[in-house]
């Protein structure tokens, strides 16, 4: 009775954590693309040395007011190079609607554009060092077309029945042959 109950138990608390897990990811860390408040930055280079390393995956968060000394990710204005992609810089200076003065913790001078509050991504929520090099590996063209290849023949690989060699086929059919009706051998 005790291991049963014990293992109910155990079940309940893996289902809550679970249910718990879940309704954090939609509420914290669900993407923009699908309608949450998260979005996610890979580190690039050294600008933002020594808090943000090349390959640090960052998760930015939408709030409503954003102040000088703000990790914050913003949009390249539409026709500069790189438009569109998001920079994660510290706010020196200015405010959402006349633009923010930018600049990375280990740049020499402030960003070349000021971004208002329409550009803002979000400021920096959290940090997790390293894992953004696994996510540019994985959408390397190579990677991915090797892990779709192995995912192919692991599933043919599954799909095939088991065949017997041709020559012990064979030899079955010769050993059944050689039985009489009563399965004694003939000789």
């Amino acid at each position: 009775m005790k291991s049963t109950a014990s293992r109910r138990a155990r079940r309940a608390i893996e289902l809550a954590s679970g249910l718990a897990f879940v309704v954090a990811w939609v509420l914290l860390l669900r993407p923009t693309s699908l309608g949450g408040p998260a979005t996610y930055v890979v580190i690039r280079g050294d600008s933002m040395l020594p808090a943000y390393h090349s390959g640090d995956l960052v998760v930015l968060q939408a709030t409503e007011a954003y102040g000088p000394g703000d990790a914050i990710g913003y949009r390249v204005p539409a026709g500069e190079v790189g438009a569109g992609q998001v920079v994660v810089h510290r706010i020196v200076s200015g405010d959402g609607g006349d633009g923010y003065t930018m600049e990375g913790d280990n740049n020499p001078a402030p960003d070349p554009w000021y971004p208002t509050g329409a550009d803002v991504a979000g400021r920096v929520w959290l940090l997790l060092p390293g894992l953004g090099r696994l996510i540019v590996i994985a959408h390397q063209p190579a990677v991915a077309g090797a892990f779709a290849v192995s995912i192919l023949v692991m599933a043919v690989l599954a799909r095939r029945p088991v065949r017997r060699p041709a020559a012990a086929h064979g030899a079955l059919a010769g050993a059944a042959a050689s039985l009489s009706g009563d399965g004694r051998r003939r000789v």
